[in-house]
């Protein structure tokens, strides 16, 4: 993997970044999705690759903290200055504490401290709001975070999903009090997804934002392992056994519609026009982005899937091929496909 700057920060990542949702999660049959072992086993994987560009949360596995305290173990027989560690905070950390949840000043510090110590290290590079907080204020939330800058804590700072007009006026706020500001962001943004998501990205683009989409695969449904079950009905879908189709009832809100098959249809026929896989290649539309810097997470579960995803590193696509992906969610008039 080749390497690029981080937004307009002068930190570089690798073009792919490696997520840890699966570590230490766990299934409806009490089973990890990803057991200690293989996780390290990616992690190895992924750093010989040349990824340096590792994303966690306080709250991926099961207990909370699992996902951050595996990285931490495999982490300390490695030159941490070789990684680049992202991690976040908002989502309840203890159900029992009314501060232990958000954006609180309180819940911040609180959450800081205990992911630097289950990740072994005394500062972390990136540090997301992993969603937006209707009940503190964002002054409260930035000033926070700001101190946590200067302390050295943390070198940049990132936000998750959220809408465009909270995106802009957190940067507005930064601007006006001198605080660290954010420098990247993570939203759900995917070939299939685009529209949906325009002005966030507009916003990223004009401030010279990182964009680290998560589910770049659309949940898997861009690898192209699913096939169209009705002509009427998009929605309906053949999926292997186990695949997410088969069990997560918010796939087809956010990944399978009439637009999603007018896309996949685009990124197949250029999987085949350049001798690739369906998922490198809807990678490699996102790494592509012209006007802001993109690097996708990709949760890959074994080996096998984490050099597929790597090797969408490797692909070269043309500006047509770009573009014929990104217009397939158009009709013959222009208007964006519907859901």
């Amino acid at each position: 993997m080749d390497y690029r700057r981080l937004g307009s920060t002068g930190t570089k990542v690798s073009e792919l970044c490696f997520g840890t949702w699966r570590f230490g999660r766990k299934t409806a049959g009490d089973e990890y999705e990803t057991t200690r072992g293989e996780a390290h086993d990616l992690l190895d994987a992924f750093a010989e690759r040349g990824g340096n560009f590792v994303d966690t949360a306080n709250v991926y596995g099961d207990p909370n903290g699992t996902s951050e305290e595996w990285i931490g173990d495999w982490l300390a027989g490695r030159d941490r200055e070789d990684f680049v560690l992202a991690s976040k905070v908002y989502f309840p950390f203890d159900e029992d504490n009314p501060n232990g949840r958000g954006l609180s000043r309180t819940h911040i510090r609180n959450q800081i401290d205990g992911t630097l110590e289950r990740l072994g290290t005394d500062y972390l590079d990136l540090y997301y709001i992993h969603r937006w907080d209707e009940e503190t204020p964002i002054e409260e939330t930035l000033s926070a975070l700001n101190g946590l800058v200067e302390e050295g804590k943390v070198n940049y700072l990132g936000a998750s999903t959220m809408a465009a007009w909270q995106l802009t006026k957190a940067l507005w706020k930064s601007e006006v009090h001198d605080w660290a500001r954010f420098d990247v962001t993570q939203p759900l943004f995917h070939a299939g997804y685009y529209e949906d998501v325009r002005d966030y990205l507009d916003v990223c683009a004009d401030q010279e934002l990182a964009v680290c989409p998560y589910s770049p695969l659309a949940g898997g449904f861009l690898t192209g392992k699913y096939e169209r079950a009705d002509p009427d009905d998009p929605q309906k879908v053949e999926a292997p056994d186990g695949s997410r189709a088969s069990f997560d009832e918010r796939f087809g809100d956010y990944y399978v519609s009439e637009r999603g098959w007018r896309v996949l249809d685009a990124i197949r026929e250029v999987a085949d026009e350049v001798d690739a896989s369906p998922a490198q290649v809807a990678l490699r539309w996102l790494v592509d982005q012209p006007e802001f810097t993109c690097v996708p997470i990709v949760g890959a579960r074994t080996v096998d899937q984490l050099d597929e995803n790597v090797a969408a590193c490797d692909v070269d696509l043309s500006g047509e091929q770009f573009e014929r992906i990104l217009n397939a969610r158009y009709d013959e008039e222009g208007n964006v496909v519907g859901h």
